[in-house]
């Protein structure tokens, strides 16, 4: 196993759901941790908690994946002793309505677009430079089995994470030749804040996505990405797929009716 002791590990997206899921569990691994997200109240309560449990090194930074000029000179202006990044977990993403594509909401679509494919190319264009350079580093980009399939009214999301699947599959043909290893995670249904940001705030509707079915945790998905990094040198995980056993595709799931 490659241990991830005293290994820096930045992730996006990092203050709630598979970010802070896969934050606690580097921790616990021994890893220094780069927490990334919007939300820095949110940010600090997490890592006053991990400090607590794991007694870890951390670096809070409040980022929108969405600014490039923000992402370049955040990580331009790391302390020195936070710039050898070594692990990237690329979870910074969200889903925004159900609509047809031909009544979708433009914003919706910009957001998703800005957030999952251009916040994901922004963050790695300004980190992977390094990992090449100290010829050490390994990207986990957190896609989706909606990136492989896709289903009713979930058009512009879908398409954002089949890129996000073509852009893990042509980084890793880029980095052949170097040690830098990329993988790709896609969960299925995970029950997070997924579905009421998806619904803009609608708790209500969002239970009922995840109604009369037992789903994937955060912290399940964040398990396959710890197995993912560390992996012996010579090993790389290139795409995963998991699902929770009452979900077939993306459409079809069992679900336990009353």
């Amino acid at each position: 196993m490659n241990s991830l002791q005293g290994q820096i590990a930045l992730i996006t997206g990092a203050s709630s759901g598979i970010g802070a899921a896969c934050a606690r569990m580097f921790a616990q691994a021994g890893a220094k941790l780069i927490l990334t997200a919007r939300r820095q109240e949110r940010l600090e309560s997490l890592a006053r908690s991990l400090m607590q449990d794991f007694n870890c090194q951390l670096y809070c930074l409040a980022l929108d994946v969405r600014d490039r000029t923000s992402v370049e000179q955040s990580f331009a202006n790391l302390p020195p002793e936070w710039n050898a990044i070594e692990i990237l977990v690329n979870n910074a993403g969200l889903s925004r309505g159900l609509d047809k594509l031909h009544e979708g909401d433009i914003l919706d679509w910009e957001e998703m677009i800005d957030t999952n494919v251009k916040g994901l190319l922004y963050v790695t264009r300004t980190l992977v430079p390094g990992m090449v350079q100290r010829q050490r580093g390994h990207i986990v980009n957190i896609g989706s089995i909606a990136g492989h399939q896709t289903y009713p009214g979930g058009n512009v999301y879908c398409a954002t994470k089949a890129a996000v699947k073509a852009l893990s599959e042509g980084l890793k043909q880029d980095l052949l030749g170097t040690p830098v290893r990329v993988s790709s995670v896609d969960p299925g249904l995970v029950e997070t804040e997924f579905s009421e940001v998806r619904f803009h705030g609608d708790t209500e509707r969002a239970k009922t996505v995840y109604q009369g079915l037992t789903p994937l945790t955060a912290q399940d998905v964040a398990e396959v990405v710890l197995f993912c990094v560390t992996r012996p040198a010579h090993v790389n995980i290139s795409d995963v797929i998991l699902v929770p056993t009452d979900q077939a595709t993306t459409t079809l799931v069992h679900r336990i009716t009353q």
